[in-house]
């Protein structure tokens, strides 16, 4: 039955790869802890009993954060089981998550990201081609890492990328003239290699690429060129977004750039941005000491 709601996941809702991962990881859990192995002990389950695991995984030591995302990942399978009729009530409806604690998007200086100081850490063969091109699409573009891995050659032209985001949705996203030209050089040596293939940036061996490679390969590159705590492509997506808005972009423009649904979750950077200004307002108003 899980695995019926996970292929509803995959193929109706299309949910990413990493996301269906998240959600088995949390019903594994659940299932577990509750021992279900029938279909009707899903019907026994009440609010009282859910908050029961909410307050295990609290007292286990899980973050705010993770508990809520676990108590997400709940209402999307009871939602699903009382439309498929499984169940005959949503227990989730009586459950609140713990408040999130604020946290800051962690996020590189421009000057760590200085186009002379990090082509001195790439190869000159292929694999520092393509190296170099996935961090300067994550750092360019902001986009996620599930978007890399399925970006096409078909999807690059001389003005922008097209991105195909969570839900499906479709955005397009300037591109600079020295990053497209980055683009074609590396297409050059990845056909001298391994001819044509369907996705833009591919192993050397010409298969797609995995997240688990491409995340090695953004946090070595980071641990280079910066001293950050966290080291990741999602870091490199952060710093993309508030390096827009110190430099005058607006939350709708960056809102849309990132794909975001709405403006509450651009508006995060605000608080980085902030900081900027607070800095420059310090240094320029003859009073701002």
């Amino acid at each position: 039955m899980f695995q019926e709601f996970i292929n509803y996941l995959h193929f109706e809702k299309r949910c990413s790869e990493h996301t269906v991962t998240a959600y088995q990881t949390d019903l594994s859990q659940f299932q577990d802890y509750f021992e279900i192995k029938f279909i009707t002990e899903l019907n026994e389950l009440n609010s009282l009993t859910i908050r029961s695991w909410v307050v295990h995984l609290i007292d286990s030591g899980l973050t705010n954060r993770s508990v809520n995302r676990k108590i997400a990942t709940l209402r999307t399978l009871f939602k699903w089981l009382r439309k498929e009729g499984i169940v005959n009530s949503n227990p989730m409806a009586k459950i609140q998550g713990p408040k999130n604690e604020k946290r800051l998007p962690i996020f590189a200086k421009e000057s760590e990201l200085e186009a002379n100081k990090l082509s001195e850490m790439y190869d000159n063969d292929f694999d520092g081609l393509r190296d170099e091109l996935m961090v300067e699409l994550f750092y360019q573009t902001g986009i996620r890492l599930n978007e890399l891995i399925n970006l096409k050659e078909t999807d690059v032209n001389d003005q922008h990328i097209k991105v195909l985001g969570k839900r499906n949705k479709e955005r397009l996203i300037p591109i600079s003239a020295m990053l497209f030209q980055q683009i074609q050089e590396f297409i050059i040596e990845k056909r001298k290699l391994v001819g044509e293939t369907k996705f833009l940036i591919v192993l050397k061996n010409g298969n797609k690429l995995y997240p688990t490679f491409v995340y090695r390969k953004i946090n070595a590159y980071l641990s280079q060129a910066t001293n950050l705590d966290k080291k990741s492509p999602h870091v490199l997506r952060h710093t993309f977004a508030t390096h827009m808005l110190n430099r005058g972009s607006g939350l709708e423009t960056l809102k849309d750039l990132l794909g975001h649904a709405n403006l509450a979750a651009t508006q995060v950077y605000t608080h980085n941005s902030f900081a900027q200004l607070t800095a420059i307002y310090s240094q320029a108003h003859p009073r701002g000491r």
